[in-house]
């Protein structure tokens, strides 16, 4: 029974390729990686915070007359800037709790 994983015996069990296997990143291409998310989760706040700024804008020159489309608008970018505050805080939190460590 101990040749066993999750109920599928070793020599059946799917094994990943050598090509599969992810090879050990650098720190200088880590805090690139984290970097360009980070780039780009801003710019989803911002393209958000901007299609709401435009759809406002048409619907008060009376452009458009969908107020469920400019609200729904309005609700998504305050839900990712309040996002967005909430994981800078959690970012802050985590740098203050590793600073105050003992080497």
């Amino acid at each position: 029974m101990s040749g066993f994983l999750h109920g599928i015996p070793d020599s059946q069990a799917v094994k990943p390729d050598a090509d599969q296997v992810k090879q050990a990143v650098s720190p200088s291409e880590a805090q690139q990686d984290f970097a360009d998310s980070l780039k780009k989760a801003i710019n989803n706040v911002n393209d958000a915070q901007i299609t709401s700024d435009k759809k406002t804008e048409a619907m008060a020159k009376g452009d458009t007359e969908n107020l469920h489309d400019v609200m729904l608008s309005a609700q998504k970018s305050q839900i990712t800037l309040k996002a967005s505050a909430q994981v800078q805080r959690k970012v802050i939190d985590a740098y203050n709790e590793i600073m105050r460590m003992q080497i």
